[in-house]
């Protein structure tokens, strides 16, 4: 019992990392809300201040993360752990963001497309991952395992759902110029769950390492 707690140490006795931490993983769940919500009116104008928000956000919990590793003590490898969770938090809101500049660029060409399939699962991935970022204060081997097995579920259902967009895109069904961007977007949401995958393995790794 006593191994299972030692993440505890990881972090000290204060809750901070947890707290910056947990922050980071609802600033990503907050910006793919926000690109659910574009996503569904996507042809209509659409403010992108929500995305650049939730990344500045993030970046701020980033810096403060990085900022509280060098007054706290903790061993060179856990150090490690803590940076490597925090940028992959981070590269969430910031690949979403992305899509929605994207999204936004010609408005006439994706009028009427339909991407709810791909968010809904990152959707999905994003909460799983809130989830187990939360479970680090009080971590639990088999429920991380089953969290991270359903992540690399949704990742593979995502890709799946990305290849059956592709084919209407290399098949030819829409013009060039249009072909070229349905087939940023498409990658940019493939990207978005790669994002919370790898988020998860980290928590994983994290996790398996200290119990």
């Amino acid at each position: 019992m006593a191994r299972m707690f030692s993440l505890a140490r990881l972090f000290g006795k204060e809750d901070r990392f947890f707290a910056l931490l947990e922050a980071s993983a609802e600033e990503a769940r907050h910006s793919v809300q926000a690109m659910v919500k574009l996503s569904k009116a996507a042809g209509e104008p659409g403010s992108l201040e929500e995305f650049a928000a939730s990344r500045r956000a993030d970046k701020k919990i980033t810096q403060e993360i990085s900022e509280a590793l060098t007054t706290t003590f903790v061993t060179s490898l856990e150090r490690e752990d803590i940076e490597a969770l925090s940028n992959a938090l981070y590269k969430i809101p910031k690949t979403v963001e992305k899509f929605g500049e994207r999204l936004n660029i010609a408005p006439d060409q994706v009028r009427g497309m339909d991407f709810s399939r791909q968010t809904a699962l990152i959707e999905l991935a994003v909460e799983t991952l809130v989830t187990m970022v939360r479970g680090l204060r009080r971590p639990d081997l088999n429920q991380v395992k089953s969290l991270n097995n359903r992540l690399q579920q949704l990742e593979g259902d995502a890709d799946k759902a990305v290849l059956d967009l592709l084919r209407d895109v290399y098949q030819g069904k829409h013009p060039p110029h249009k072909t070229v961007l349905l087939k940023d977007l498409y990658e940019l949401l493939e990207r978005i769950i790669d994002r919370c995958r790898d988020a998860g393995n980290v928590v994983t790794h994290i996790v398996l390492k200290n119990s």
